[in-house]
């Protein structure tokens, strides 16, 4: 497994986790709370196969967003890092682009 993970500072982080886990549950495995968010990433994310590719794990701070990505590959972490900010960013629109410091964990 391929993991990485990003302290995002905004003072904004449960909204944000709230419209990217709303927005993405309509088409993907979701499930969260005000506070923290988990989106799996399938193989094929329009199939009905569910076997994780990859995981988006949200944790809202008062003053960050935490971004944490568990992949099967290191090109799916690379193509989820640009999908996760890419999504953040445009319902940050009034604070975009944020910094996504990722880390490798």
């Amino acid at each position: 497994m391929n993991s990485a993970i990003a302290r995002v500072p905004t003072d904004h982080a449960s909204r944000y986790l709230q419209q990217l886990c709303k927005h993405w549950s309509h088409n993907l495995k979701v499930e969260f709370t005000p506070d923290h968010g988990t989106v799996v990433f399938p193989k094929d994310a329009r199939g009905a196969e569910w076997s994780a590719d990859g995981l988006a794990t949200f944790d809202a701070e008062a003053d960050a967003l935490i971004v944490r990505i568990d992949a099967s590959s290191e090109a799916h972490l690379d193509a989820l890092k640009g999908v996760l900010a890419s999504h953040i960013d445009r319902f940050a629109h009034r604070e975009a682009p944020l910094d996504y410091p990722w880390q490798p964990v």
